[in-house]
């Protein structure tokens, strides 16, 4: 009996554990699960940026405190509706219709096709995922009838907008204060108050001459990497030929070709990680601002180049996009870019900080890149011993030889073909001598026009706009056809025809005084490129008429072998302009020690 009653009292305590057992093991599963879901929201979250009514943004990945809106201006930020905006965009972007008018409209994009979207499937996503974002900042809340991709970035005929010149209206410092004495005294000696290409190679070796880096001051690693290159760079083996680098386009290609390796194996960049966008970390990659764009994006995806340890960086990238700094902060009326500079400085602030890096130096190996006209107003102050990439290269503007580097302006509407229609005719059936067509924006222009516009001479086809009529040719079949293209100044020194015009291998004629060539420290552009005084425009036909003919063949054949240097790939290639970016950068910095 006592033994039944202890066998139903072991069987009843071990379906009671049993019982335990399994809530225990259900509490945990449910625990478990809330645990998971727990993770699954914050990784979320973490990559994530949620809007709320509110107007603030969670971005749980961001590390920094960095304020998104600057509050310096005295007038209050008002928000954009869609024709505003669209009036108040970046200088020579957004006249769509007036472009139209040209008879141009998409031929004159390199890389334009009909049948594709304006951008590629990559930069469309972008584009929609920081719409939010942009909404959120001040003065760029898009009103519901606002298409966000109305805001396309209209090649290189678009006229300068009312903005352009309330800026120009407003500058004061862009005077001859503002100028080196070395170049104040080629521009006093000068007759034409010009300083030639030969001039210019004269400032930049007298700049490496004289020039004192911080660095010296300190001994490390990175620096007898630096001195290690410079030596080997001022060194090198001599080269008489090379099978992908054409001697005579370079003014020492030994030099060049030596530094570029040196660059291949040695240098390492760090890519600052702080900032929101969209004014920082958002590559543009269409537009005549593209070249920013694209040498952000294929540079932070670079596994060469990039490290993430900045201890072995032997520069640091500040990768602000100078055309959605204007698009995003400019206050329309203002007059003022004072905002723009503000944002930027506080970031400096933020990065100084938070790191050692640029108080070492003095940000002196710290580089930007910028094809926004206002990019050297805006970078002079706070930004002035940093290595500037600019398009708005100009002498008269404190473009610093031995520090700065001349960008290419590049224009590209479809990401995913920006090769499409490269090249052109060849000689033998280029039969018009000279082409232009654009805006008259500027000074320059309609003079051009005055002189040579309309039909007063059949060989010098130069337009404000092409005619509409049936059979007349597009943009992009006159530059292919045409011996030289003329590549006059708008209201800065730049223009993303010099570009075009190698792109479709055509003789590029630059009116345009005291413009830096892009990559002019290695290039040697009176090699492939003709020079022409502003004030000699009168005489521009008799000028390309004394070009004899084997002169001019030999010039376009080293356009074509020079092109090589100014195509973007959608993954980066030997001696492609974003290693010429890269490599521009990287010469300026090891000439600083």
């Amino acid at each position: 009996m006592l033994n039944l009653w202890l066998r139903e009292h072991l069987v009843y305590v071990c379906h009671q554990q049993n019982l335990v057992a399994k809530f225990r093991s259900q509490k945990a599963m449910k625990l478990l699960r809330f645990a998971g879901l727990v993770f699954i929201f914050i990784t979320t979250f973490q990559f994530v940026n949620i809007r709320y009514y509110g107007g603030d943004i969670f971005s749980l990945s961001s590390q920094d405190k960095f304020p998104v809106s600057i509050d310096v201006s005295t007038e209050p930020v008002s928000t954009l509706s869609g024709p505003e905006r669209l009036n108040s965009s970046s200088s020579r972007s957004v006249e769509v219709d007036e472009e139209e008018s040209t008879g141009l409209k998409e031929d004159h994009v390199i890389g334009f096709d009909k049948n594709d979207t304006v951008q590629g499937h990559d930069s469309f996503v972008e584009d929609v995922k920081d719409k939010e974002t942009l909404d959120l900042l001040p003065g760029t809340k898009s009103s519901s009838n606002e298409s966000y991709e109305k805001i396309v970035e209209d090649a290189d005929i678009a006229f300068e907008n009312i903005r352009k010149m309330e800026i120009l209206e407003s500058k004061s410092d862009l005077s001859v204060d503002n100028l080196s004495s070395e170049v104040k005294k080629f521009m006093n000696v000068s007759n034409s108050g010009v300083v030639s290409i030969t001039e210019m190679m004269n400032l930049l070796h007298q700049s490496r001459t004289s020039h004192v880096s911080l660095k010296v001051k300190r001994s490390s690693t990175i620096d007898h990497e630096l001195l290690y290159a410079r030596t080997q760079i001022e060194n090198p083996p001599l080269i008489e030929n090379d099978p992908l680098l054409h001697t005579p386009l370079y003014w020492n290609l030994s030099m060049f070709k030596r530094s570029y390796e040196l660059m291949e194996k040695k240098l390492k960049v760090y890519v600052y990680r702080e900032g929101k966008r969209p004014v920082l970390h958002k590559p543009v990659l269409k537009g005549i601002y593209a070249s920013e764009g694209w040498f952000m994006k294929q540079l932070k995806s670079s596994r060469t180049f990039v490290t993430k340890d900045p201890r072995k960086a032997h520069l640091f990238y500040l990768p602000f996009s100078s055309k959605m700094l204007e698009e995003t902060l400019y206050v329309p009326g203002s007059h003022s870019d004072k905002n723009l500079i503000q944002f930027l400085k506080n970031y400096l602030d933020m990065i100084s900080s938070k790191y050692s890096f640029w108080n070492k130096t003095g940000g002196s190996d710290h580089f930007l890149v910028a094809c926004h006209d206002w990019a050297p107003s805006e970078t002079r102050q706070y930004m002035a011993k940093c290595i500037r990439a600019l398009c708005n290269s100009d002498v008269s503007e404190g473009f610093v030889f031995g520090k700065d580097v001349a960008l290419p302006e590049t224009t590209i509407l479809v990401p995913r073909r920006p090769l499409r229609a490269l090249g052109g005719k060849p000689v033998s059936q280029r039969q018009i001598l000279a082409f232009f067509a654009g805006g008259m924006h500027g000074y320059l222009r309609p003079l051009l026009l005055q002189n040579w516009g309309g039909n007063r001479d059949p060989d010098m086809k130069i337009f404000s706009e092409i005619p509409k009529s049936k059979g007349k040719k597009s943009y992009m079949e006159y530059m292919k056809s045409s011996k030289y293209c003329i590549c006059p100044k708008g209201h800065e020194v730049n223009s993303p025809r010099v570009v075009e015009a190698l792109f479709y291998e055509c003789v590029p004629v630059i009116i345009s005084d005291n413009f830096v060539p892009p990559f002019f420290e290695v290039l040697n552009w009176e090699s492939f490129a003709v020079f022409v005084l502003e004030k000699d425009i009168p005489d521009l036909k008799n000028i390309l008429v004394s070009i004899t003919e084997e002169r001019y063949r030999e010039m376009q054949m080293r356009v074509k072998m020079v092109q090589k240097h100014f195509l973007w790939h959608s993954k980066p290639e030997r001696f492609d302009i974003f290693h010429m970016i890269l490599h521009s950068i990287w010469y300026n910095r090891v000439f600083q020690i």
